[in-house]
């Protein structure tokens, strides 16, 4: 199905007005507002549905062109992005008194990010959209997915980042073969150049907040979820959030397939936040607008002082039902080896602050222990090693000594 048969419009989410796909292409023509794609649900409920999908043993995100705002596969990058696993933990569950716990552990993807289904979506647009040069800006994983799924393809990538981007997410940049420009700054800062340099240049814009694809490729891990759950939803689903593009973009996937009725009921979504980087949860409980904070955290996926899509994720807390809560960096720092002893799964800053939340929230009564809950896993600890050093300590240091190894054996009750 053509991509401008099931696409109705692209709706602005501050003053809802409706543009044809070939009108603009990034924000709203007339707020400058975020845009969300609109498809025609009643066609696409032809084509997608429960038996469809139990049939189809593509297992990949690619699984849900239909409801993607792409022509077909022609474009798309040549690596398997997505149908990344979900594992029900019960010794973590049981350590933060939710019994029903899982983990959908989004670091499997192929530069151990969640980004990468944003990317893919995005690249195979650009791709039909004949661009040659694509850029973003980025704390790293946005940026590494980029540069990893356009390795191969004739297509330039431009990088900004800010300059206290952890070096293994630098390294994927480079090694991928992107140009890399380091900004003396925060996010925010890396973010406006990006902007100025698309218009100047032409290059395209993958980046978070203002290319609406992302948030398409980003919903089909809600529909994941629902799949691999056996076509239920989990009651709470708990989400680190930065700019705001992935706990919108998942309540975009579970509204949707509540819409073409292959779910019957949708999950609370919880927002987490690092306490200093917490603008989305301060306009949730505020009922405000998006204010600036300072965005400083050890978790530098969600290191943001302006969420760039912060208010869809207001949205989405709030039609969900859901709520926010913030967690320090010692609590997001103690979860690491938590999630890793507890699950067999290990995961950088950001994802794990999602168990902190959950802990803190199963504390202060949020969540009953009859309720089946989902961590998003959204990127792989490899990207950030020095934190979970700092959470861990370092290994014993001894010589190839065995009176020595018997000491340190007593002395630390190792047998």
């Amino acid at each position: 199905m053509a991509a401008m048969k099931k696409i109705k419009t692209l709706q602005c989410i501050n003053c809802g007005r409706d543009h044809k796909l070939t009108e603009v292409k990034y924000t709203c023509a007339s707020c400058g507002g975020n845009l969300q794609v609109i498809y025609d649900y009643n066609l696409i409920k032809k084509r997608l549905n429960y038996e469809v999908l139990k049939e189809n043993h593509d297992l990949t995100l690619w699984r849900y062109m239909e409801i993607l705002p792409l022509a077909g596969f022609k474009m798309i990058p040549p690596v398997q992005v997505g149908w990344t696993p979900l594992y029900k933990v019960e010794r973590l569950g049981a350590a933060a008194g939710v019994p029903n716990l899982y983990i959908k552990d989004d670091g499997r993807n192929p530069s151990a990010s969640f980004k990468d289904r944003a990317s893919a979506v995005v690249i195979a647009r650009a791709r039909e959209l004949k661009e040659k040069v694509i850029t973003t800006a980025s704390t790293g994983n946005a940026a590494s997915s980029l540069a990893c799924l356009t390795g191969s393809l004739d297509m330039k990538t431009v990088i900004f980042v800010p300059e206290i981007a952890p070096a293994p997410k630098v390294a994927q940049l480079l090694v991928f073969g992107a140009a890399v420009i380091m900004i003396k700054g925060a996010y925010d800062d890396a973010f406006d150049l990006c902007l100025k340099a698309a218009a100047e240049y032409g290059w395209y814009n993958r980046s978070t907040g203002i290319n609406p694809f992302t948030r398409e490729g980003k919903k089909t891990c809600a529909f994941e979820i629902c799949e691999q759950m056996k076509w239920e939803t989990p009651d709470k689903v708990f989400v680190s959030v930065g700019d705001g593009n992935i706990i919108s973009g998942m309540w975009k996937g579970f509204v949707e397939f509540h819409r073409l009725g292959i779910i019957e009921k949708l999950p609370q979504l919880v927002a987490v936040q690092a306490e200093k980087s917490d603008a989305v949860k301060r306009a949730f409980e505020s009922g405000g607008d998006i204010q600036p904070v300072s965005g400083e955290t050890i978790a530098d996926s969600i290191s943001v002082s302006l969420p760039r899509d912060g208010m869809a994720a207001v949205m989405a807390i709030r039609d969900s039902k859901g709520f926010a809560v913030s967690v320090t960096d010692a609590e997001i720092l103690s979860a690491i080896p938590e999630i890793a002893r507890g699950s067999n799964v290990f995961a950088e800053p950001a994802a794990a602050a999602t168990y902190a939340g959950l802990r803190k929230a199963a504390k202060e009564g949020k969540v009953k222990d009859s309720e089946s809950v989902v961590l998003l896993i959204s990127g792989n600890g490899l990207k950030d090693v020095q934190s979970a050093v700092k959470a861990c300590g370092r290994p014993f240091h001894i010589n190839p000594d065995m009176d020595e190894l018997k000491k340190l054996v007593a002395d630390n009750k190792l047998a």
